[in-house]
């Protein structure tokens, strides 16, 4: 209708070849800027069949190549007849290694529980088949709905939605699986805010139940029921949460593990007896301080930096100095070897008293 309008108006105005091709550069502009005002304001977008059937996701590391599994896990292996949970799944990675990295650890995976007799033979080519590997962005163009897992920076996170939101069908859903980054941030980056949701999966993925499903001010009520359906639908446990900082676990976690730092800092106790208070007393599987070597301490400054940046007035975020230190010496917990605990790979060793 609008850009109609402004044809007709042209046609009526114009003044030769010059005024013709000024004309058309300002309907250009006219036309993309109510374009994009339509995806930004949009409250109701079109969901194909209300389903996912073809999944995207975008990043084949420890989290994404797990989510990509046991997507293809649930639609190969279905008891309900869903295996048309999707049709297929478009797995991405930018660099080639990375992807034949991402797919080894699903093959090698997938034949571990074939092994175990956990899959049959049959089940797990499916699983495989299911998956295609590619370095071609304009593969993910036509998908459903796409499932971020690239490395936690908002800027890079922000460039690549906003590529995604020109790139992909106007139905396309988008997913990110950060765990303390902001959503609405990155939602308004791909220019379709209502069609955007956080979905936090945890680690290992193909063997923990919980998925955060995080809804901003501007998700679809639609989209994001039918995302809590789908993540029923792949084997998980969704739990529905705003778009807050950490969300529901990190959001309660990551302070609790400071607490324990600034706890030994001040010296009120050591290491052994924080982590061992926390295991009898309130019957935790490890330690607070432990959890933070496993996770890693780089991780554990990376968020509460952000949040003290970002939120500047709240009181619960604050970064010990204790952990600014152990990151520059580079004694991040189990990775490097060193952190609150002596480390051998991933076998915990004698804490280091200060």
């Amino acid at each position: 209708m609008l850009s109609s309008t402004f044809s007709r108006w042209a046609s009526i105005n114009n003044h030769g070849p010059k005024a013709t091709t000024t004309t058309t550069a300002l309907l250009q502009k006219i036309s993309h800027s109510y374009a994009l005002g339509r995806q930004l304001f949009s409250t109701a977008p079109i969901l194909d069949n209300n389903s996912y059937d073809k999944l995207g996701i975008i990043g084949l590391g420890l989290m994404g190549h797990g989510i990509a599994q046991t997507a293809a896990m649930a639609a190969a292996t279905s008891k309900n007849n869903n295996n048309n949970i999707h049709s297929s799944i478009i797995a991405y990675e930018t660099d080639p290694t990375f992807l034949t990295r991402g797919r080894d650890r699903i093959q090698k995976s997938v034949d571990k529980l074939l092994t175990k007799g956990k899959l049959t033979s049959s089940q797990a080519t499916s699983v495989m088949d299911k998956i295609t590997f590619t370095n071609d962005r304009d593969a993910l163009n036509d998908v459903d709905l796409i499932v971020e897992a690239i490395i936690e920076n908002i800027d890079l996170k922000k460039d690549l939605y906003s590529d995604l939101g020109d790139r992909c069908k106007p139905s396309t859903i988008f997913a990110s699986n950060t765990s303390s980054l902001s959503i609405t941030q990155m939602a308004l980056a791909s220019h379709r805010p209502s069609q955007f949701v956080g979905i936090h999966f945890f680690n290992p993925v193909q063997l923990m139940k919980l998925v955060e499903v995080v809804k901003t001010e501007h998700t679809s009520d639609a989209v994001f029921d039918t995302t809590m359906e789908w993540v029923e639908q792949i084997g998980k446990v969704g739990v529905k949460c705003r778009d807050t900082p950490g969300f529901i676990v990190n959001r309660l976690l990551v302070p609790n593990l400071v607490q324990a730092m600034l706890l030994v800092e001040r010296g009120g106790a050591s290491v052994r007896d924080v982590d061992l208070s926390m295991k009898l007393g309130a019957g935790h599987p490890m330690g607070p301080l432990h959890l933070a070597d496993y996770v890693g301490l780089d991780t554990c400054l990376f968020i509460m930096e952000g949040w003290v940046k970002d939120f500047p007035d709240e009181r619960a975020f604050v970064v010990p100095d204790i952990l600014r230190e152990k990151v520059k010496k580079n004694e991040l917990g189990r990775k490097t070897g060193k952190g609150f605990y002596n480390w051998d790979g991933d076998k915990q060793g004698d804490p280091i008293e200060l």
